[in-house]
């Protein structure tokens, strides 16, 4: 089955759009890690197993594309 049109995707200056493939407590660490350096929005898990979340690294600069 073909995959859906999407729009191109868009970034924000300083915003990491992250995604997780692993077990549950692999997935918790790993997040735990990154969301006591950077601040985190809620972790999403889909059934593909994946675990998707946006990470502020706090960068202003223009994205360069």
């Amino acid at each position: 089955m073909p995959r859906t049109p999407r729009p191109p995707r868009s970034t924000l200056p300083g915003i990491a759009e992250v995604r997780i493939t692993a077990d549950p407590a692999t997935t918790a660490r790993v997040v735990a890690a990154l969301a006591a350096e950077f601040r985190t929005t809620d972790p999403r898990t889909y059934t593909s197993g994946c675990t998707y979340f946006q990470l502020d690294t706090g960068s202003t600069d223009p994205d360069s594309d």
